[in-house]
């Protein structure tokens, strides 16, 4: 059984999953993972919901988070955390790095 994974900083490896909306995972474990995101200014991310529970944390640039009903002005330096099955979506009002934690492991985001 692998005891753990290590990730090397890169400049490859993103996927557009929106337009505009760039995803790459960085490192996972049997419950977590880690995932980078490039959003582009005047993107949308569009609601949505999915079981994992997200962490975040803003790096650069600046968005409007919307969980469920509420929006929070998100700038460099915020974090937030968003339980699974929540409606979420974000405008991206500045071109903006997002680090998020996923738990459990998001599939769909497994490279």
């Amino acid at each position: 059984m692998k005891h753990q994974n290590i990730y090397k900083a890169s400049s490859s490896g993103y996927t557009e999953a929106l337009e505009g909306i760039f995803r790459k995972t960085l490192v996972f474990g049997e419950n977590s993972l880690l995932t980078e995101f490039i959003l582009k200014k005047g993107k949308i991310l569009p609601r949505h919901r999915h079981p994992q529970e997200q962490v975040g944390y803003l790096v650069a640039g600046h968005i409007i988070l919307h969980i469920g009903d509420e929006p929070y002005d998100i700038w460099p330096g915020d974090s937030w955390a968003i339980l699974g099955d929540v409606e979420h979506s974000a405008d991206i009002l500045e071109d903006s790095v997002a680090i998020e934690i996923f738990s459990p492991v998001r599939e769909d985001y497994l490279p």
